[in-house]
């Protein structure tokens, strides 16, 4: 399964505002939401229309995503950092609802609050803006560091986020070293951090944008490890898979 939680977090703002990135060694397009890849030279047909692969993410995106607002905007709030009401406000605003809609929408209110509103995720811009540049400066004088001093990823998904998931690359390789053996787990670990490692570990072993049912999932986990029961759990409760409520269908969270 590619990767979509590191190339995501590494994409560009202007990749991320239009949902997809092209790898110019791989020819593809990629959808950054879910993963989807659409190879440059190839044509798509889609009802009774063939499309460049361009075309085609964009067109992916559309249909199976809504749109890359809809999914950035319900990112989770330690992402977005905004609160419902602002989440609201802002949907509202892309909608392009004037501020005497927007009350009507919100069942009352002043144009006074709705001009509030604007002025705070105006300054919230700016705020971002500064930190995107220091943060850019701050990796440009990271750039001799060790690469095993870097953080790991976190999935976009992760639940219960704390200094749990504060992991470097080298205890990751650590981890991975002392618990894997031809691919599979010698043992289930107990602390947090190295039981979040083998749970990356293992959900690479997934597809994106497939469904699987528990019986497929059992057997997949079962290859690297005997309790399928306890990873299966943990892959749920950790935001790494989502299952719908009966239990017949599971899948990678994007």
């Amino acid at each position: 399964m590619e990767n979509i939680r590191d190339i995501f977090w590494s994409s560009s703002i202007e990749d991320i505002k239009k949902g997809y990135i092209y790898s110019e060694s791989k020819e593809k397009f990629t959808c950054l939401i879910c993963g989807e890849g659409f190879i440059n030279g190839i044509i798509y047909p889609k009802d009774n229309l063939l499309m460049d692969a361009e075309k085609a993410v964009k067109t992916h995106i559309s249909e199976n995503h809504g749109s890359v607002f809809s999914f950035l905007i319900n990112l989770n709030k330690r992402y977005t950092g905004f609160t419902d009401t602002q989440k609201e406000i802002l949907t509202y605003f892309y909608q392009g609802l004037s501020d005497k809609e927007i009350i009507e929408k919100q069942g009352g209110g002043s144009p006074s609050t709705i001009r509030n509103h604007r002025f705070k995720l105006r300054e919230k811009e700016k705020q971002a803006r500064i930190f995107l540049a220091l943060m850019e400066l701050l990796e440009g004088g990271e750039r001799e560091k060790e690469s095993s001093d870097k953080l790991i990823t976190i999935h976009r998904e992760a639940t219960m986020v704390d200094d749990r998931y504060v992991i470097t690359e080298a205890e990751r390789e650590k981890v991975l070293k002392n618990y894997i053996k031809n691919g599979k787990v010698n043992t289930f670990p107990s602390k947090e951090k190295k039981k979040i490692i083998i749970l990356q570990y293992m959900i690479n072993k997934f597809q994106a944008n497939k469904k699987y049912s528990e019986k497929e999932v059992n057997e997949i986990i079962k290859s690297m490890l005997d309790d399928y029961v306890t990873v299966r759990r943990y892959l749920i409760q950790y935001g790494f898979m989502d299952r719908n409520k009966d239990c017949s269908e599971y899948w990678v969270k994007s």
